[in-house]
């Protein structure tokens, strides 16, 4: 039933490391407070005895540079020179984060990039969008795909789980 697979959907999404993550990107960036805090935190993600995570960096399928993050990051830089007023400290840190982890080995040789979460949570602060609905926006991304999926589950008769990587190619 379509409305049991989008609940599903929506409901697969709670958490920080799926749907909340930007969130969560958002609070690390806070946490981090100015950019000269950058290396200290950097070296927290590398020491062993510490279990500090890079929010916003890696992705299960993307084992480069998440397409969706380099979008969002020309988005924002677009909506930065539009006017839209966006937060300069933090965008300033996550850039210095950033700007780190794609030279250091550490990050290469773990395939740990930027993913979609990275700059989402900054560009719907700056369009003013409360937190409590960084989620909901996520999902109406997703929902028609979602609908795309049980459609195509639907019509066909030997239907199979779908992978993420396969690539739907429609009728």
């Amino acid at each position: 039933h379509p409305y049991a697979a989008i609940s599903a959907g929506i409901s697969a999404l709670w958490g920080h490391l799926h749907g909340g993550a930007n969130e969560k990107v958002l609070l690390q960036l806070e946490e981090i407070g100015d950019v000269k805090n950058v290396d200290k935190y950097i070296a927290r993600v590398k020491d062993k005895n510490d279990n500090f995570k890079l929010m916003g960096f890696g992705h299960r399928v993307y084992k480069s540079y998440d397409p969706r993050a380099k979008i969002l990051k020309g988005l924002k830089d677009e909506l930065h020179k539009k006017g839209v007023k966006m937060d300069e400290r933090l965008s300033e840190i996550a850039a210095k984060v950033e700007e780190i982890a794609l030279k250091d080995e550490y990050f290469i040789e773990r395939n740990l990039y930027p993913n979609v979460d990275f700059y989402s949570g900054t560009i719907l602060r700056a369009l003013k969008i409360p937190v409590r609905f960084f989620t909901p926006v996520f999902v109406i991304g997703r929902t028609v795909g979602w609908c795309a999926q049980l459609l195509e589950h639907v019509k066909s008769p030997q239907a199979r789980i779908t992978r993420p990587r396969q690539v739907y190619v429609g009728d």
